[in-house]
Order: structure tokens, then C-alpha cells, then sequence
């Protein structure tokens, strides 16, 4: 059953065959319909992808194709679900890292709302204003004491989270609390470890996706969506040796 905005997943409710499919697959059903809804939008494709770390890489995520108030609404939920499975409600205000995050923070807020959670949220600048309210953030001010959660599309190295500590820090006693991407591209960080796992060291934080790399792999291979196969096993054999070289 499609949502309002004519995609398959509907946050305020599962579906009621959730369970049994759950038993013949171990990704849950929300994820699988994230994979399949990625593809519709052609945000996630397979081929070749020259990407900004200079790999060649077998498929690419690109959240700019999220380009329509029903594909936002829809992709928020998805959000937000994963928030709530993983944060609980250990947090008290979400951070969008310019400028990717802007959009992806406001829709999980929303979506969150829709919930039952109503909670706050704020980005950052670019430039920092010198005129009108001024500073680098819009939104609600961090607090002392408030526990952070940032949302990302991806992240690779972990440059962005780093940078997002550093600024919220200097506005208030602030704690970051979690991070959440879309996918999971389990490739290796600056230190050999997967880049969310680093990260979660690092920052004693909760780091987690919607979909990992490998849910998008058992989900995905040789079966159709819309009527195409979107990886078949040549494709699969370019993600395994991509991973064999990059995967953590």
C-alpha cells in the first residue's frame, strides 16, 4: 500500500505482512523499502562513479535526486525511523552540517513530528553573517547541555562530524550524542576502520545508517524493481572487488 505521497513506505504505519517477510529476510522491512525507493529515484545507481576521495567506485548515492516535496517527505521518514529505532529519545536537537544536511535535518524533523516527537533543529552557514540576526547557525540555538544528533546523507572520513563538534562546542556546552547517514558505504576510514565505527570511537557517540552497503546488496541483487534488475551479478562482482581493495 503507497503513502500519500505515492511511495511505498508510510511511517505512521507498517504493514501488516512486515513480520512475516522480516522471517525470510534479515533486513527489515522499512530498510528494504528505503533500497527500493533510492532506486525509484534514481538516487542510488550501479556503473562506474569517479567520487571525490578519487576511487572509482561501482555505485553512487546521490541525495540531490530527492528533488520533490513528496521524495523529501517520504526519504524524512525513513529518517526518523532509524532515529527513533537507535537514539530512543536520548537526544534533544537534530544538526544539519551545510549544505546537503539542510533539507535531510528539516524533513526528519517533520517526519519526527509526525510521530509523536516533536523536536527542535538547526544548520549551519556557509559565510557567517554579519547583518540581521548574524552568527553561523539558523535555528533553534544549541543549549548547554542539549545532546546532538547530526544528520548526513554519507560520510566517508568523518571531515564534516569533526567540524560540527568544533562549531557547536564554541556556542554552547553541548554534547553530541549520535550521527545518523543514509547509507553506509562500509569503506575504510583515516584509521582502517569502517568510517562510522572511527567515528564512534572517537566521539563516544551513536553512529549508525538507514541502510548499510551490504542490505543494499542482499536486497537488491537479481531482483527486480519496477521490472529491472538494477544489480545483476556483473554488478555484484564490481562491488566485491571494490570492497576487496576499499571495504572495511
Amino acid at each position: 500500500m503507497r503513502n500519500r505521497f505515492g511511495f511505498d513506505y508510510d511511517y505512521e504505519h507498517e504493514h501488516e505482512h512486515e513480520h512475516e517477510q522480516e522471517r525470510r529476510s534479515s533486513v527489515q522491512q522499512y530498510k528494504r523499502e528505503c533500497i527500493e525507493f533510492m532506486v525509484r529515484c534514481e538516487a542510488l545507481r550501479f556503473g562506474r562513479f569517479l567520487t571525490k576521495s578519487g576511487r572509482t567506485s561501482p555505485y553512487f548515492m546521490n541525495a540531490g535526486r530527492f528533488d520533490s516535496g513528496a521524495r523529501l517527505a517520504t526519504l524524512g521518514g525513513f529518517y526518523a525511523r532509524a532515529i527513533m529505532e537507535n537514539m530512543g529519545d536520548r537526544f534533544d536537537l537534530l544538526f544539519g552540517p551545510a549544505y546537503k544536511g539542510i533539507p535531510l535535518v528539516a524533513a526528519a524533523s517533520i517526519a519526527l513530528a509526525g510521530m509523536g516527537r516533536d523536536v527542535p533543529f538547526t544548520f549551519n552557514r556557509k559565510e557567517i553573517k554579519d547583518h540581521g540576526e548574524g552568527g553561523g547557525l539558523i535555528g533553534r540555538a544549541p543549549k548547554n547541555g542539549d545532546r546532538i544528533v547530526i544528520v548526513e546523507d554519507v560520510t566517508t572520513a568523518g571531515t564534516s562530524v569533526r567540524e560540527t563538534a568544533a562549531l557547536l562546542g564554541s556556542v554552547a556546552d553541548v554534547k553530541l550524542a549520535g550521527l545518523v547517514v543514509l547509507v553506509d558505504r562500509q569503506e575504510k576510514g583515516p584509521g582502517g576502520k569502517g568510517a562510522l565505527t572511527e567515528l564512534k570511537e572517537e566521539f563516544g557517540i551513536e553512529a549508525f545508517a538507514i541502510v548499510t552497503l551490504d542490505e543494499i546488496v542482499e536486497h537488491l541483487h537479481g531482483k527486480p524493481v519496477d521490472g529491472k534488475v538494477v544489480l545483476d551479478d556483473a554488478a555484484l562482482g564490481e562491488i566485491k572487488e571494490y570492497r576487496a581493495q576499499y571495504g572495511a
